[in-house]
């Protein structure tokens, strides 16, 4: 394996695929991680891939900073600002009800390093200052050509490519993938600077603080919570760059207070889609297959889900427990999982009043919580049931294509901790039958209060994917159930699944 792109999403494609058991080479042309903070919110469901592979904590010890910076903030200067209400139009939910993971703030300078130490300790091939420069396919595979920053080059051959190389993503422009979407929503400018406001906001510490006047409306976001800030706004962004500190002082509301610029970014948000989300052998994820505004805080998020839900079939193949055709599933489902989430952060206005309850065009809005862990593949992987689905709140009953139910054990756990590493098999306590189908999946009882969450009843059971996506639901028992766990396996995996004979 190959993966070009040693951002967020690509240092998370070299660990699921090292969990997975793919060793995989990583180069990336810059020489070190991103210096700028970029994408700070690491939603629920990243957290809960990133528990599942034993990273979690390295990611909540580098986000530690912001533990204390959730709130959003509203005010005419930072100085004046207060907390706003922590709303949404469902109300808050139990969280231990609906995920074991929470989510966290950690920014992109501060991740990416986390990630990469990750990486290598377990063993990852990760090669900064390389460059893929190009690749050629053919019936059994990609050559590429690697040139470090010395001018040396390596040629080396792989079974398939990851390019996760950015917005710009030279791979996708190579094979003439073509975008949709929206289009550019506007232009915008980050300024990122350093200031000592730690005692000014405290006890008012936010995530985001949007500024309410003429002179500088934007909103700041907290990168460290005390000396390091970015200053988001759309107005007059092509004022002379010697100018933005003195505009960053007015939205402070501290006319003297010292602010160094570290950078100042142009930048337009917007909505860009890849056309296909596969040719070949290349597989494009993260910004390579989907741009999107940050509002809803889902780009990075959506892209290390991409790399999740791409490891373990690539896995499965390499190995022999699938058949090639199980890889068009990527597209088929993170595809659409793409384009929904970037037209829903498209949607959303960047006031922080009213984000969660009104679109910027009357389109509907998804379920905040929905967005982040309830999206159900139209297709894909997975036999569906005719179950219904809907957005509207978070809605993971055992659905086939959606993240299946969460509940904590008595243990501690986390019916998502059962899941895993290959396919699993969740079955009622008066499911004795199913372990008939123990060479075919794990075998994991639940108690009989997990039942009707699932869509069960006590003698039902969940075929559940090893990205913890349910792929068949049988809400009874049946008459054969090693046929049935076979029917279902050779229509998701292939026929290499049952004609491996054990695929857990």
């Amino acid at each position: 394996m190959l993966i070009v792109g040693g951002g967020l999403v690509g240092l998370s494609a070299a660990l699921f695929l090292q969990h997975c058991g793919v060793p995989a080479v990583l180069v990336e042309r810059r020489v070190t991680t991103s210096p700028q903070p970029k994408a700070r919110r690491i939603n629920m469901r990243t957290m809960e891939l990133y528990r599942q592979i034993g990273g979690a904590d390295a990611v909540l010890a580098a986000a530690e900073g912001l533990a204390a910076h959730q709130a959003m903030a509203a005010g005419p200067t930072l100085a004046e600002a207060e907390q706003l209400p922590f709303d949404l139009p469902g109300g808050l939910p139990d969280w231990d009800a609906i995920t074991p993971a929470p989510a966290c703030l950690c920014s992109q300078d501060l991740l990416e390093p986390t990630l990469r130490g990750l990486g290598e300790q377990r063993g990852c091939d990760i090669r900064f200052g390389v460059e893929c420069t190009e690749f050629t396919e053919d019936a059994t595979g990609i050559v590429a050509t690697l040139r470090g920053a010395d001018g040396t080059s390596e040629r080396v051959r792989v079974d398939y490519l990851i390019a996760a190389d950015g917005a710009a993503s030279p791979i996708r422009r190579r094979l003439g993938i073509a975008r949709d979407g929206r289009g550019t929503l506007g232009r915008a400018v980050n300024v990122y600077f350093r200031a000592d406001l730690a005692e000014l906001v405290r006890g008012r510490e936010f995530n985001l603080c949007q500024i309410e006047n003429d002179s500088a409306p934007g909103v700041f976001a907290s990168i460290d919570g005390a000396r390091r800030w970015v200053y988001f706004t759309s107005h007059e962004i092509d004022r002379p760059a010697d100018q933005w500190a003195e505009v960053v002082r007015t939205a402070i509301g501290v006319p003297d207070i010292p602010v160094e610029l570290l950078s100042v970014m142009q930048w337009e948000p917007g909505m860009f889609v890849a056309d296909r989300f596969r040719a070949g052998r290349v597989f494009l994820a993260g910004d390579a297959a989907h741009v999107m505004p940050p509002v809803a805080a889902a780009g990075a998020n959506t892209g290390i889900q991409d790399a999740h839900n791409l490891a373990w079939k690539l896995a499965r193949v390499l190995r022999g427990e699938a058949d090639a055709a199980l890889l068009d599933s990527y597209d088929a489902e993170r595809r659409p999982a793409g384009w929904y989430t970037a037209d829903q952060s498209s949607i959303r206005t960047v006031n922080l009043r009213t984000m969660n309850h009104e679109s910027v065009d009357g389109t509907p809005l998804a379920d905040p919580f929905a967005l982040m862990l309830g999206y159900r593949y139209p297709a894909g992987a997975f036999v569906p049931d005719g179950s219904t689905h809907t957005m509207d709140r978070l809605d993971l009953t055992g659905q086939p294509g959606t993240r299946v139910p969460h509940r904590f054990l008595s243990d501690g756990r986390s019916t998502l901790d059962l899941v895993g590493p290959g396919m699993t098999l969740l079955i009622g306590p008066g499911g004795g039958s199913w372990h008939a189908a123990a060479a075919r999946a794990d075998i994991r009882v639940v108690d009989e209060t997990y039942c009707p969450a699932a869509g069960l009843t006590t003698t039902g059971a969940l075929l559940v994917r090893p990205d913890q996506i349910v792929a068949r639901r049988w809400p009874h028992a049946v008459d054969d159930p090693l046929a049935a766990v076979d029917a279902a396996l050779r229509t998701i995996l292939g026929d290499a699944a049952v004609d491996a004979a054990v695929v857990h």
